[in-house]
């Protein structure tokens, strides 16, 4: 992209893990796209405990499932609040078979089978909390690899 041509976004991608600081860049992404008439993608990650858990058969696939549900829901009025088409989606960061299965891979696969243009996604949160390792582990990949660009709110 050389100076002449204008910048523009058609898809912006925000993993969330149900933490407060992912909705605030869910919130951060709505503006974004809203700035350049683009929709916007959440992408809801599982962590490693709620993987292993359910794996176990110790962790109720049925809470997970409304939880994560519930969160969703809450994101959709932030993005019909600022007048943007948004889509969801949940994945697993983490896989018991599949050891180079982290996070930031499927942050990062994702973006590319979305076509992403652009990467909103949360710090570390300020608190000591079970999703503190995912974002951990996708901030720290993504703003390594990723080719979109990236904003870290």
């Amino acid at each position: 992209m050389d100076d002449s041509e204008p910048f523009a976004v058609d898809t912006v991608l925000a993993p969330v893990d149900g933490s407060d600081e992912s909705a605030t860049a869910v919130e951060y992404a709505v503006a974004i796209a809203n700035r350049y008439d683009a929709s916007v993608h959440v992408l809801y990650i599982l962590g490693r405990g709620v993987i292993r858990g359910m794996d176990a058969g110790t962790v109720d696939e049925t809470e997970v499932a409304d939880s994560s549900q519930g969160f969703l829901e809450d994101i959709q009025s932030i993005a019909a609040d600022g007048d943007v088409p948004l889509s969801t989606s949940i994945d697993d960061g983490f896989s018991q078979t599949r050891k180079t299965r982290h996070p930031g891979n499927v942050v990062l696969d994702t973006a590319d089978d979305l076509a992403a243009d652009f990467i909103v996604l949360p710090r570390e949160p300020v608190t000591d909390t079970a999703s503190a390792e995912v974002l951990e582990k996708v901030a720290e990949y993504v703003l390594s690899y990723a080719s979109q660009p990236v904003l870290s709110v």
